[in-house]
């Protein structure tokens, strides 16, 4: 072989690697059976559409505050409340998102010394546990907001009923809920161990010290 066919095979082999290694990714399609995988799939779009259009709003109503504050020497008189609004969807929306991606804070000395068999029976435990607090939460927030709702409160600026703003709440706290239910079922129907429908047990090996 020469030195030009050696090099075009290297170039041929570099190419094949980045085509078949590094997928494109595309959206999120859930990998548990049937109906159990609509549900998934769906709560993972509501999720993407809640806190693209929270964040992508925040941004543009604090720009346009700024640019009428100092340019028009006017800011606009409802974007604190809309702000708060928005964070509302943001938070509630995104424990559902940080559940799905196995973000949320995990106490896990005892866990991780267990054996595997014993820790995806703990996994189990532990998803259906926080489903029914989260749950639970959801209905302890709805009763909340149907409170305020007889309460006739409105917003200063917006004059919209304060309880719309808290609907987001109950929303994402069932999302979440559902969320770890469908991650102990996935548990239950997988040889492997998973801290969602999503993200399997272990912890990145690519990490180190600066």
């Amino acid at each position: 072989m020469t030195q030009d066919d050696h090099h075009e095979s290297q170039v041929q082999s570099q190419t094949a690697t980045t085509t078949t290694d590094e997928p494109v990714p595309g959206a999120y399609r859930s990998e548990l059976p049937g109906l159990l995988g609509v549900i998934d799939t769906a709560i993972s779009r509501i999720e993407s559409v809640l806190l693209a259009a929270g964040v992508l709003l925040m941004a543009l109503n604090t720009i346009a505050n700024v640019v009428g504050r100092f340019v028009f020497q006017s800011s606009l008189f409802f974007s604190e409340e809309l702000n708060r609004i928005l964070i509302i969807l943001i938070t509630f929306a995104g424990i559902s998102y940080a559940a799905r991606h196995g973000r949320h804070i995990r106490m896990s000395a005892i866990y991780d010394a267990l054996p595997p068999k014993a820790r995806k029976a703990l996994m189990i435990v532990i998803a259906l546990v926080t489903a029914i607090f989260m749950f639970g939460l959801a209905w302890y927030s709805l009763q909340y907001i149907l409170t305020l709702q007889g309460r006739g409160r409105v917003l200063p600026s917006l004059q919209i009923p304060v309880w719309i703003i808290y609907c987001w709440a109950p929303i994402g706290f069932f999302m979440t809920g559902a969320q770890y239910t469908l991650t102990a079922i996935k548990n239950m129907i997988q040889k492997d161990i998973y801290l969602s429908t999503a993200v399997l047990e272990g912890y990145d090996e690519d990490e180190f010290e600066i």
